[in-house]
């Protein structure tokens, strides 16, 4: 048993390092939050937006496993998803879909799908490896699914660039806690971002808390914690998103688009 679990962890530590040695162009952000339901997803789609607005071509990956979020915030309906190239009834080409939005693409994912963790270990961060080496996006955000499960953790295993979206709530910074402990084994950083927060200096206050926090229990001292900025509560977010649309599109002078263009501005500064 020790020996698979060994032969297992080379095996991800080798994909790992494929993936960090390619020269491609493509920037890999991944997205996640810890907890469900503080709007990771959304800050993803119109994350997506506004890089692609500022020239980008964005591909968007959306690795939460068995739902299909992106689709309905990029109101399309995908023919293809991710799953049939792993079964491999589709090329990658094939499952790269076009939005509406002129330079963002999306590998969509399927509501409802399960599947197998004991097929094929490590399939997913062979297609992030495959999606890079198309050298054809400038940028690609993983989306993950909630908590820390193994396909969340395969994701941010194989990523340097890695977003915490958080809120205020409780069980929400337990959770985000809970993420940097696990990535200060073996990652540097970690951005952090807040969602429904009403100014940058309460999100600044409780990252601060949080790194402190960190140091009282003697996580990695080389770990760091980047806090990047806030978007607010706005009526406008969940109006758009029920109606399938883009808050930073739809309300591109609105103080919450206005804060996701800080986030953006930082974002770029932070990823290599």
């Amino acid at each position: 048993m020790l020996n698979t679990i060994s032969s297992q962890a080379s095996k991800l530590i080798n994909l790992t390092n494929r993936v960090k040695k390619n020269y491609s162009k493509t920037k890999l952000v991944t997205i996640t939050s810890g907890k469900g339901g503080v709007g990771k997803s959304t800050f993803t789609a119109n994350m997506a937006f506004l890089l692609s607005r500022r020239g980008f071509n964005v591909a968007v990956l959306d690795a939460d496993i068995g739902l299909a979020n992106m689709q309905v915030l990029f109101d399309i309906k995908p023919q293809n998803t991710l799953f049939e190239y792993i079964d491999g009834t589709k090329t990658l080409d094939e499952v790269i879909t076009p939005t509406a939005y002129s330079n963002i693409h999306l590998i969509a994912g399927r509501s409802g799908y399960q599947y197998s963790s004991t097929r094929n270990s490590f399939v997913f961060s062979r297609i992030v490896k495959d999606i890079i080496e198309l050298n054809r996006f400038d940028v690609l955000l993983i989306d993950t699914g909630a908590g820390l499960n193994e396909y969340v953790k395969e994701f941010l295993s194989i990523s340097d660039n890695i977003l915490a979206i958080t809120t205020t709530d409780p069980s929400a910074l337990t959770d985000v806690y809970s993420l940097m402990k696990m990535l200060s084994l073996d990652k540097s950083k970690l951005m952090l971002s807040f969602n429904h927060t009403r100014n940058y200096q309460i999100g600044e206050t409780i990252a601060n808390s949080l790194v402190n926090l960190g140091k009282k229990n003697r996580l990695n001292k080389d770990f760091m914690v980047e806090y990047i900025g806030n978007v607010s509560t706005s009526a406008n977010i969940s109006t758009t998103g029920r109606l399938r649309k883009l808050f930073a599109n739809e309300f591109s002078s609105d103080e919450t688009t206005k804060q996701l263009q800080v986030i953006i501005d930082q974002l770029l500064k932070n990823i290599h």
